[in-house]
């Protein structure tokens, strides 16, 4: 009873930010993300009756207790009801990417512990279904199984059954589109987005003003994707990525994950627009800036974003695929 799966990670372009359940993880808004390739976590889950607990090797090491085993264990412990295989597992997980830094590690995770889960207590769910367990661990791994360009339904049933995430477009659809990360830090945030999210809701005077704006901000984007309008695409996301952050800026305490290296980022893409470089620029809760641009601008607008001081390194990623099951085991 063991399998191994692989998701890539996804960044919202109109972003999700407080729930409306905590304990379902059941959105205030929907969303709308692209799956990004070349950022991914892989995960083999095995269930056995010679393992007396459940436990969790996170890129190479192996947890005895804190925060992420005791969300493993928790989550297992929904799996194990939806599935009715009732043991316990060894769970190995590997990023190829910085963990908790802002880069959606989280989304990639349980999306991949979800389907390896699930495999290897032989069961087929559906990406709908998978969607829904996902969803229970990270909001944003609902969004992780589709490729291309996909749409996190906020839903409005108590049970949280129709808040799942469906594909809007495939990655066939929009092949030029690209999306360059830069690494400011590759350091664990001090605030997990989960803890920003309820401070937000409970205290910021700019989140009724985030909830009145984003239905527009999604109809936009989905017109966007639809029509290939890439200006439309960009200008919105930015736009929604600003708005996010006055949010969690106005907070109280406040939560501010930009860096200096962050803003040199944003007044960087300005000026490059400024020059007929075009790309708009999103962020997540955490200190990294993505840069949104067409594939013809990709390698010009990279060289600037590498020049600037305090960038560790960029990452030019295009248009992911789904998430899959695969041989090669970690363990």
């Amino acid at each position: 009873m063991k399998a191994t799966a692989q998701a890539n990670s996804n960044i919202a372009l109109v972003k999700y930010w407080g729930k409306r359940n905590s304990e379902l993880i059941l959105p205030y808004n929907s969303s709308i993300s692209m799956t990004l390739e070349g950022l991914h976590t892989t995960t083999t889950v095995e269930y056995s009756e010679k393992y007396k607990s459940d436990s969790l090797i996170m890129n190479g090491t192996h947890l005895k207790a804190g925060p992420e085993l005791e969300e493993v264990k928790k989550f297992m412990d929904l799996v194990r009801e939806k599935t009715n295989v009732h043991l316990h597992a060894k769970i190995a997980t590997e990023n190829n990417f910085p963990t908790a830094a802002g880069l959606a590690s989280s989304a990639s995770g349980f999306a991949a512990l979800t389907f390896a889960a699930t495999k290897a207590a032989m069961r087929d769910l559906d990406f709908k279904e998978l969607s829904i367990l996902a969803r229970q661990g990270s909001g944003s791994a609902s969004r992780s199984f589709h490729g291309g360009l996909v749409e996190w339904k906020k839903g409005s049933r108590e049970d949280g059954n129709d808040s799942f995430a469906e594909q809007l477009a495939p990655v066939s659809h929009w092949d030029n589109l690209r999306m360059i990360i830069s690494i400011v830090s590759t350091k664990a945030k001090k605030v997990k987005s989960r803890a920003g999210m309820s401070q937000t809701v409970a205290t910021s005077p700019l989140y009724k003003g985030w909830l009145d704006s984003v239905e527009k901000d999604l109809n936009d984007v989905r017109a966007a994707i639809k029509e290939r309008n890439f200006s439309l695409l960009g200008a919105t996301a930015e736009m929604n990525a600003l708005k996010m952050h006055a949010t969690m800026i106005t907070t109280q305490p406040s939560i501010i994950y930009w860096q200096p290296a962050s803003v040199a980022v944003m007044h960087e893409v300005h000026a490059l627009r400024e020059e007929g470089l075009e790309g708009y620029f999103t962020m997540d809760a955490g200190p990294q800036v993505k840069v949104l641009c067409l594939e013809k601008n990709a390698k010009h607008i990279e060289k600037h974003l590498a020049a600037i001081e305090g960038i560790e390194k960029t990452i030019v990623c295009r248009v992911g695929d789904k998430a899959k099951i695969i041989n090669e085991d970690l363990f």
